[in-house]
């Protein structure tokens, strides 16, 4: 049996603001944008080089779903985006405007800093040791 994880859904207060800063800010390609009504599309993104898991963004359509934009994993780290140089992207991403709310450190596992997304959604940029 072989499985994957397809897409991981983040809830975001508005699409267009959200596909600016995956797309312009994290450098994430755009794989789809598709309109499935007049209040809700199907917007997928990745990160440069990703042919595995996307990132589903997904509009708040109710006051319960808007409550979680930013913090969706009660304040602990949500996403993990693993890097092949962790200095050229971390560099970029500063550069770009991206916060790190924790600096870069040295672990048993690889090079990690803690940064946001436009929500206040904690992500690791990481690079794993070989």
């Amino acid at each position: 049996m072989k499985q994957t994880l397809g897409y991981i859904a983040l809830v975001v207060r508005d699409y267009d603001e959200a596909l600016e800063f995956f797309t312009r800010t994290l450098n994430f390609r755009l794989i789809e944008d598709t309109r499935l009504s007049e209040a809700k599309r199907w917007v997928l993104v990745a990160p440069p080089g990703s042919d595995g898991t996307s990132l589903l963004l997904a509009q708040a359509a109710t006051p319960e779903q808007a409550s979680r934009i930013g913090n969706q994993t009660g304040g602990r780290v949500f996403l993990f985006l693993h890097t092949d140089d962790f200095w050229r992207d971390y560099n970029e991403m500063v550069t770009r405007g991206v916060k790190f709310t924790r600096p870069p450190s040295e672990e048993s596992y690889g090079t990690v800093a803690v940064f946001e997304d436009l929500y206040g959604n904690l992500w690791d940029l990481l690079q794993l040791k070989k």
